[in-house]
């Protein structure tokens, strides 16, 4: 295919799978029970955070925690006493655990109380050309507080070479507007052109099969690389394709 045939053939394929059902079988469907802006960010942001591995236990593990916060993320996370994080230790889902998810509402309270929440960290370390330097900036501001240190590893970096998956996800959760009612659309202060697609095993194979990366590592370098590939096909909203090729990989098997 030539880029003209590409990007018709992708367009087609955003449109098949940006669209409602998606969230049907999707980890987006938790953040969906909600309405208000911070309590959707808070659980979309925890939500993402346990994102790998099956999709089926990601939305069990998912709606479990917004169980144990009361389906209130946000009063929650203002509002808990020392008591109430007593519960949380008995969530697990693979390697992040009950002593993960305390710290992590130990550090969204920092985060709200002391640096005007998730979408202002963000919001302030973007650069012109891309919101990698800001994700890297968030993990500083995270993790600046006393933490665990096995917890650390629950937030990448791209600075050092992590695609960072599920915060890039986490994002085009919150700033791309898909007008179809999938992404929120709810960060009004960031540029969806400068979203990164959340790379994975799925994306990746399907970007290498279409020529849109070479690279053969899933890593910082790669989604460099396949960030410049959707920006020529889409400059506006780059990560839309990320429909595309998803689904073509989980949906089609496409090889």
């Amino acid at each position: 295919m030539n880029q003209a045939e590409l990007k018709e053939f992708l367009d087609e394929k955003v449109q098949l799978y940006n669209s409602p059902k998606f969230i049907e079988s999707d980890p987006i469907q938790i953040p969906h029970r909600f309405t208000v802006k911070e309590d959707i960010e808070i659980i979309a942001f925890l939500v993402a955070t346990i994102a790998w591995g099956n999709r089926k236990s990601i939305i069990n593990s998912g709606n479990k925690i917004a169980e144990l916060l009361g389906n209130a993320p946000h009063d929650f996370v203002i509002n808990h006493r020392e008591h109430d994080l007593d519960r949380l230790l008995r969530f697990v889902h693979r390697t992040f655990n009950g002593i993960d998810l305390q710290f992590f509402i130990h550090s969204l309270k920092n985060i709200y109380e002391n640096h005007g929440g998730l979408e202002s960290v963000f919001k302030k370390n973007a650069t012109k050309s891309s919101i990698q330097p800001a994700i890297h900036s968030f993990k500083k501001i995270f993790f600046s507080i006393p933490h665990p240190e096995r917890t650390m590893k629950h937030v990448s970096d791209p600075l050092k070479n992590s695609a960072a998956k599920r915060i890039n996800m986490f994002l085009r959760w919150m700033v791309r507007n898909d007008t179809t009612g999938v992404d929120f659309g709810i960060w009004k202060t960031l540029d969806p052109a400068l979203l990164s697609c959340p790379l994975d095993v799925h994306s990746g194979n399907v970007a290498r099969s279409l020529g849109l990366l070479s690279r053969k590592q899933n890593d910082a370098k790669a989604l460099l690389e396949l960030d410049s590939s959707l920006r020529k096909l889409d400059p506006v909203d780059p990560v839309k394709y990320d429909f595309a090729l998803f689904g073509l990989g989980v949906f089609e098997n496409f090889k």
